[in-house]
């Protein structure tokens, strides 16, 4: 009989399904990147899913993130992600985490329970937290590298932390996991030289904020907001997927 993963089944069989099913998947950071990851491991068929983010939708999200719409503003970004999931597969099991991953609030999450990890947060210290903490108990990990003002979506590449080059993130995280004894980081990056954003066109975020005056953890205040577009973060988001559902389910190719 046939049913929404028959399609799937026909490359990954019967046995690289019921890995699909049986498989748990954190993933860090639900918005450009991630969103698309958590999109395409929900189609994909893995049966349990946890979700963190502390954001909500804004309308500067609209333009690249796969649960923004105008229905979703306001939203938390890990609840507008988990309804999506559940109207691609009512039976997934879906947790979600309103939580901000840095090194501070790490011990609040047991990584050894997953199956695998994505990191598609977009902080140095959280990015760093997560591939040591993922090393130490043994949890499979794959993380995102800058999406941010790129225009080339073919020009990612998937290689070991050690092997990559140009990306001024991944040469931080280069030196930075050197020092703390991590010998490998599987991640997907690109070599594209970022476009300079035109910084004198406000982001939306200054203007539109959808969250309420004294926030803690703003997202204006906690980083620098980059240019980006709707086919570069959906690009790295679907390949973070594929290395994932390949490698769970043991296809070669």
């Amino acid at each position: 009989m046939t049913n929404q993963f028959s399609r799937t089944e026909m490359i990954f069989g019967k046995d690289g399904m019921a890995k699909l099913f049986d498989a748990k998947v954190a993933v860090f950071g639900i918005g450009g990147v991630g969103g698309y990851a958590v999109e395409a491991l929900a189609r994909s068929g893995v049966g349990s899913l946890d979700l963190f983010d502390y954001d909500k939708v804004c309308p500067t999200n609209i333009n690249r993130q796969v649960h923004a719409t105008h229905k979703t503003v306001g939203k938390l970004k890990i609840d507008a992600a988990k309804e999506r999931v559940l109207e691609i597969n009512p039976n997934a099991k879906v947790g979600t985490y309103k939580m901000f991953y840095v090194p501070e609030t790490s011990a609040q999450v047991d990584l050894s329970q997953y199956s695998y990890i994505i990191d598609a947060v977009d902080t140095v210290s959280g990015k760093i937290e997560l591939a040591v903490k993922s090393n130490e108990c043994g949890a499979p990990i794959i993380s995102s590298m800058g999406a941010g003002n790129k225009v080339d979506a073919a020009a990612f590449e998937v290689a070991d932390i050690y092997g990559t080059s140009v990306c001024p993130l991944a040469k931080v995280m280069r030196h930075e996991l050197r020092k703390r004894g991590v010998q490998k980081l599987k991640v997907v990056y690109s070599k594209e030289i970022p476009v300079v954003p035109d910084e004198g066109l406000p982001s939306g975020c200054e203007l539109n904020c959808v969250c309420p005056p004294g926030t803690e953890m703003k997202c204006t205040a906690r980083r620098r907001i980059p240019g980006s577009n709707a086919f570069v973060p959906a690009a790295a988001g679907l390949i973070l997927a594929g290395e994932v559902i390949r490698d769970l389910t043991g296809f070669m190719g």
